[in-house]
């Protein structure tokens, strides 16, 4: 059996950084990984883009030494992603901030409003329920994190937690001081408004749900195995005939209904950011699916039925 012999440069100095001898030709980028890091402690597997070009893709964990278009003595480079952080705990951090913000100001604690109305509680009962909704979503949140989803990468970034963070923690007190307001005025059309906006909200919690339980069930635990959605027997999950990214497409639907329920232009502004956001995520997953899948179905769209 031949032996490899590899040879890491860094990426943008080009300078050797290191040099492993007779690797066996099944060893996988990810054992690659493990062997830099012992002679380069400070930079751990999970921090190390290894590629075949400088200004190249990073090559997956699971990609073969064998497989790659390299000779005999095969020549990497190496970048450094920065210090990185668990998927877990960037999504816990981002959702507990809003959950908390929000009932701060729902309770209305000393220094947000006026004296005379800390600890107050509103008189309008849309309040209250906007209260449960925006709870009940971070709280959903919080539990897929821990019991549903299931994360293709374990890392990303220490950066991007301060960015994800100012934006949810910030719009969620945005939202809030406007929604529990001492001054805040109920939706136009009353109860028969609120109560068609609790329904759509309600209805796209449970399919979101729903998708997030199907796209869990497509991969076994510890598997990065990637394959194509398709509809279930749950009625929720149907709109993957249309649709490529339907958890998006529910995550929507529930902002659309509480904007709508409160009648909130701060609300509103985070739906069309979060809908941009939430666009720009789904073209990406949409374009992964038809490189990789060459059978997929040519129906669908990113995020909305037959427009976008």
């Amino acid at each position: 059996m031949k032996h490899y012999e590899v040879e890491i440069l860094d990426a943008k100095t080009k300078d050797k950084l290191c040099f492993l001898d007779k690797v066996e030709p099944n060893a996988t980028i990810g054992e690659i990984k493990s062997m830099f890091h012992k002679s380069h402690p400070q930079w751990y597997p999970a921090r190390q883009s290894i590629r075949l070009d400088p200004k190249g893709k990073s090559l997956k964990d699971e990609d073969v030494l064998q497989h790659l278009p390299v000779g005999t003595t095969a020549t990497f480079y190496f970048r450094d992603l920065g210090a990185q952080i668990s998927w877990v705990t960037v999504f816990l951090t981002e959702y507990t901030g809003p959950l908390v913000i929000y009932l701060m100001f729902y309770f209305r604690v000393p220094f947000i409003y006026s004296p005379k109305y800390d600890f107050t509680t509103s008189k309008h009962w849309v309040v209250h329920l906007a209260c449960m909704c925006h709870s009940f979503h971070y709280v959903k949140r919080l539990l897929e994190t821990l019991f549903v989803h299931r994360f293709s990468h374990g890392t990303m970034p220490l950066r991007n937690i301060f960015k994800n963070c100012t934006y949810y923690w910030g719009f969620a007190a945005w939202m809030a001081y406007y929604i529990n307001h001492p001054l805040y005025t109920p939706p136009i059309y009353g109860e028969q408004q609120i109560r068609i906006a609790l329904i759509i909200f309600l209805f796209c919690q449970i399919g979101n749900f729903s998708i997030h339980i199907a796209l869990r069930n497509l991969r076994p635990p510890g598997s990065k195995t990637r394959k194509i959605p398709y509809p279930t027997k749950n009625p929720f999950t149907w709109i993957f005939l249309l649709v490529s990214c339907p958890n998006y497409t529910y995550e929507l639907g529930s902002w659309l209904g509480f904007t709508l329920m409160t009648q909130c232009l701060p609300v509103a502004f985070f739906t069309l950011v979060g809908f941009i956001q939430m666009t720009v995520w789904a073209k990406g997953k949409h374009r992964s699916y038809l490189k990789e899948f060459r059978d997929y179905p040519p129906l669908r769209s990113p995020i909305l039925p037959f427009i976008l």
